[in-house]
């Protein structure tokens, strides 16, 4: 069971300019492999992904997920989402929120596995709490709780530790290796983060829209 884009391809239009976004790529994760995705802003991190998902169609080349070749259909079970804008519900808890997609796919204790999700990631004390009552790290951590409580086949996660410290960073990336990766859950991670590069079974470098050496 993979994830894949093989030979892809996304050019945008910018007023008269023809922008290439993406040029060729090709990525396959693995269940139970962390796989980080370096590039620099303008590199076409957000572009694949955002075509992994289904989010954005390529002008070529596919994009598959456990055989499927519509990913923008699979549920939340089989690919989990972390954006950067973390589109959290601001009339729900945190825990309401985590649940949300647990109650979704008929988990038999949304709550209860919404409230074991946070504890691992250190938020079951704020459990009760609004979004807005929290900070932005503790937002981002809870949209990662989110994605992970129905501990989906792959996870896709742009820039998840952009908001934590050094610890935290850690601490969150040691879950995801030694919690979900461990049980089979496959990690792509779009981020600058050398706590994630450090943590990753594989680097994959955009530059200019391309895989690259280095």
């Amino acid at each position: 069971m993979t994830l894949s884009a093989t030979d892809v391809h996304k050019t945008y239009r910018r007023g008269r300019e023809q922008v290439h976004a993406l040029r060729g790529v090709t990525l396959e994760v693995q269940r139970g492999e962390v796989v980080a995705l370096l590039g620099r802003s303008g590199s076409g991190k957000t572009t694949l992904l955002n075509c992994l998902l289904g989010w954005e169609t390529p002008d070529s080349g596919s994009v598959r997920v456990s055989g499927a070749a519509d990913p923008g259909r699979a549920p939340w079970a089989t690919v989990a989402v972390v954006p950067q804008r973390f589109g959290l519900l601001d009339e729900l808890s945190l825990a309401d929120n985590v649940a949300l997609p647990a109650r979704l796919a008929a988990t038999a204790d949304p709550r209860g596995a919404a409230l074991r999700t946070l504890e691992t990631l250190r938020l079951g004390p704020l459990a009760g709490r609004m979004p807005d009552e929290v900070s932005l790290g503790e937002q981002q951590r809870t949209a990662l709780a989110r994605a992970l409580v129905v501990r989906p086949d792959f996870l896709v996660a742009d820039e998840p530790t952009g908001r934590l410290d050094e610890e935290l960073s850690t601490h969150v990336l040691t879950t995801l290796r030694e919690v979900y990766a461990a049980e089979g859950t496959g990690v792509l991670i779009a981020s600058h983060d050398p706590v994630v590069v450090a943590a990753a079974d594989r680097v994959v470098r955009l530059s200019d829209g391309r895989v690259v050496d280095g």
